[in-house]
């Protein structure tokens, strides 16, 4: 039995209480999007598992969004569908109800990542397409220099991209996804050339796994990375970064066929 929260959200964060700002810091980055929209191409009726509040949902496809948290459904922009409330191991749909099905910032949310996955293999008759992030790479990021705690928490969270791909069987092609310097999809690893930007306690709270530390040990690591860029220590070991047009950290696109 999946667990709900107050505002219905069913994962291992509680959206009613974080979720206020995401649909302001956590936009759809267009060129994100367009490889999405790539790795859907053929479909026309599309499932979004934990949809939020709409982000990547392209108008290139019918699609049906699923979302559990009220708080999340209530940020939907007026021009997009009316969100399901249901959660992604008990999809209200019948077998090969869709083209395709897809999830973004969504399979560590689930309290059961096997049955979200084959709920979605169940009702696609085509291609399962995910973003997600790389549980392996998530500290390679600078970062964890700052955050250690916030980054082991999405190191943990993650599920490794074997247990995705082995789940959802088929042909399975993985691909890096590149950030881009001024990302609009305020992810942690967005700001890898924009650290100021992080500084932002909205921003912090809109990436989930900082509500996974206590609020003065969040203030802690944002009062650190604070004086490394008044200093100047932050530029000079991460510098470069400003300068860098994409970064190839852990996010990556999953296509199951």
């Amino acid at each position: 039995m999946t667990r709900r929260r107050a505002d219905g959200s069913a994962g291992d964060a509680d959206y009613g209480t974080i979720g206020g700002a995401y649909a302001a810091y956590r936009r759809p980055e267009p060129r994100i999007a367009a490889l999405i929209e790539e790795a859907l191409a053929g479909a026309r009726t599309v499932v979004n598992v934990g949809a939020g509040a709409g982000s990547y949902e392209s108008a290139a496809f019918e699609v049906t969004p699923v979302e559990p948290s009220a708080s999340m459904r209530a940020q939907r922009p007026a021009h997009l569908a009316e969100a399901v409330d249901a959660v992604a191991e008990h999809l209200p749909f019948g077998d090969d109800a869709f083209d395709a099905a897809m999830a973004t910032f969504s399979v560590h949310q689930w309290s059961d990542l096997k049955a979200g996955l084959l709920e979605m293999r169940r009702v696609a008759r085509g291609p399962v397409v995910i973003l997600t992030c790389d549980p392996d790479r998530v500290r390679d990021f600078w970062l964890y220099e700052y955050a250690p705690r916030v980054l082991d928490t999405e190191a943990r969270r993650y599920p490794p991209i074997r247990d995705i791909t082995g789940t959802l069987g088929g042909r399975c092609a993985v691909t890096t996804v590149p950030i881009p310097a001024d990302c609009v999809d305020g992810f942690n690893e967005a700001y890898y050339a924009r650290p100021e930007r992080l500084l932002d306690p909205a921003a912090r709270q809109s990436c989930s796994a900082w509500s996974f530390v206590e609020p003065e040990a969040a203030r802690r690591y944002a009062e650190h990375l604070r004086q490394d860029l008044a200093s100047g220590a932050w530029d000079e070991r991460h510098g470069h970064l400003r300068h860098q047009p994409y970064l190839n950290g852990s996010l990556v696109l999953i296509r199951a066929d």
